[in-house]
């Protein structure tokens, strides 16, 4: 279990934020850090890659949405990508697939945030 990140190098000011395994109380501290220290740094334009998770619980919704507004607030942006069935399901069920961007492939995610940018 783990997050990374990492700099899309092709594209000035896009990170790419990685999570593997659950997004629960042992994970969720690791991917608010994680966040909160790329906005506290000025990167407001984050792609949030979830090929690798296989479970979100509340908490994790709540760090997802947080980032989102202080990305927003600074006219960025957070988006998902590669959201598994059962994720698919969760961010419907509670209405956050019509607050995020979602897309099927990392590329596309990153297609869209480069064209948004330009």
């Amino acid at each position: 279990m783990s997050v990374w990140r990492q700099e899309v190098h092709d594209a000035a000011g896009i990170w790419l934020v990685g999570v593997r395994g659950r997004l629960d109380q042992n994970l969720n501290p690791q991917l608010e850090s994680t966040l909160l220290q790329l906005l506290a740094d000025g990167h407001y334009t984050l792609i949030i890659d979830l090929a690798e998770t296989t479970y979100i619980n509340s908490g994790g919704l709540r760090i997802l949405v947080s980032a989102w507004r202080k990305a927003h607030q600074h006219q960025g942006n957070l988006v998902l990508c590669c959201l598994n069935t059962r994720l698919q399901e969760i961010f419907t069920m509670v209405g956050f697939d019509k607050v995020f961007k979602i897309y099927p492939l990392r590329d596309d995610a990153l297609q869209a945030t480069q064209k948004a940018m330009a």
